[in-house]
């Protein structure tokens, strides 16, 4: 079976256990150096597929875009949480990754019956929850929201380039690339930058 397919078999399968309103959250931006972790949960109609959809990963940007664009359009409901690199530097990685992710959730029109993540468990949130291994590789409603996820943090990312050009955020989005561990070394952090992430911290320089 493709895997678009068995994404929505998935999905399909909860819902003919009973589970009405299915929703499905991911994040976007653990990893990078610099700029926010963006979450989105995505419920999606019972009769909707979309072909290709998988982690949005393995997906080519164009593609990405064209799929984020549908499922915005194709949804029932939407949330968006984000969670700027102050707060990661406060709190920890982790705990703003839930922070964006309960955000998501909250950013809903009305709850779901049962909401899927991708391996995060949000132990604050007082609803059915299923923690699923590789979750955007699993269900339709986490791909999905993988894919808006990143999109919606891309866009971000590219505003931010305009700010700070001098780290062409437009073509790393803040990751560790050696390009951009250059341009960090000869200009410094900027304020987007994550002081709690060694790669940062060690650099010991002043934040503009």
């Amino acid at each position: 079976m493709p895997r678009s397919q068995a994404l929505f078999e998935f999905d399909r399968t909860l819902r003919n256990q009973g589970v009405c309103r299915l929703g499905g959250v991911d994040e976007v931006g653990r990893g990078p150096l610099a700029g926010p972790v963006v979450a989105v949960t995505m419920v999606l109609p019972e009769d909707f597929f979309l072909d290709g959809l998988n982690d949005s990963k393995v997906i080519r940007p164009k593609e990405r875009a064209r799929m984020a664009r549908e499922l915005v359009m194709a949804c029932t409901d939407i949330g968006v949480g984000v969670v700027e690199a102050g707060v990661i530097d406060q709190v920890n990685i982790l705990e703003a990754t839930r922070m964006a992710m309960m955000a998501a959730v909250e950013d809903l029109l009305r709850p779901v019956d049962l909401l899927l993540t991708d391996a995060i468990r949000l132990p604050l949130l007082m609803m059915s929850q299923k923690a699923i291994i590789r979750g955007d590789a699993t269900s339709a409603s986490i791909a999905a929201a993988s894919v808006v996820a990143k999109e919606i943090r891309d866009g971000i990312m590219l505003g931010y380039d305009r700010v700070y050009p001098q780290y062409e955020f437009r073509r790393h989005k803040g990751y560790g690339t050696p390009a951009h561990l250059r341009h960090l070394a000869v200009h410094g952090p900027c304020a987007i930058h994550r002081k709690s992430f060694a790669p940062v911290r060690e650099l010991r320089l002043p934040f503009s």
